[in-house]
């Protein structure tokens, strides 16, 4: 089977877990929207390039030239990453970038690619509390907001110890409060 297969077949199934979650959760159209981008030649092409089954191919693609392609494609049109929302400041910061508030659905949705992401990846062995430790595992310089890192660490927390289905009774509450004082 070739490896662009493979990645299609990947990124396919992880688009469909990330759906399920956020129909769960009341996000019809980000679920059916989501991840869209990873089947532009920009992004798939490299991803099959750098498939390996186990872990992002944009790791591998950063670890060969440095950097992502994909991945700096990807983020830019993709409001479910917290990347996407790092400004230019017209604060006294360091480096002149700073992170900027997610709405809420939109860490709802990144909340639901984390856990396709540690189911795809981690197959059998996922647990609840895989999604929180990979977590750890990568943002402790992370330019995040902190009210968004707040409630990302708080989703998470609640996926590891309480799991999903209180985890996602919890985000559909929020969300329908929510949403009529922060779409936008």
């Amino acid at each position: 089977m070739s490896k662009a297969w493979k990645h299609f077949k990947t990124i396919t199934y992880h688009k469909y877990l990330v759906a399920k979650g956020c129909f769960q959760v009341g996000l019809y159209k980000q679920g059916i929207f989501h991840d869209l981008s990873k089947y532009s030649p920009a992004e798939f092409l490299v991803g099959a390039k750098y498939y390996q089954g186990n872990r992002s191919p944009n790791n591998a693609e950063r670890e060969n030239i440095g950097y992502s392609s994909a991945w700096l494609h990807h983020k830019g049109r993709n409001k479910h990453h917290y990347e996407y929302w790092i400004d230019y400041s017209m604060q006294d910061v360091p480096g002149g970038m700073a992170p900027v508030p997610m709405p809420y659905r939109y860490i709802a949705e990144m909340i639901m690619d984390r856990i396709a992401a540690s189911k795809v990846y981690l197959g059998k062995n996922y647990t609840d509390d895989a999604p929180l430790a990979y977590y750890y595992q990568g943002t402790d310089r992370a330019p995040i907001h902190e009210e968004t890192k707040r409630i990302l660490e708080e989703m998470l927390t609640m996926l590891a110890r309480q799991g999903e289905k209180e985890t996602f009774r919890y985000i559909r509450n929020e969300l329908k409060e929510r949403k009529h004082k922060e779409y936008r």
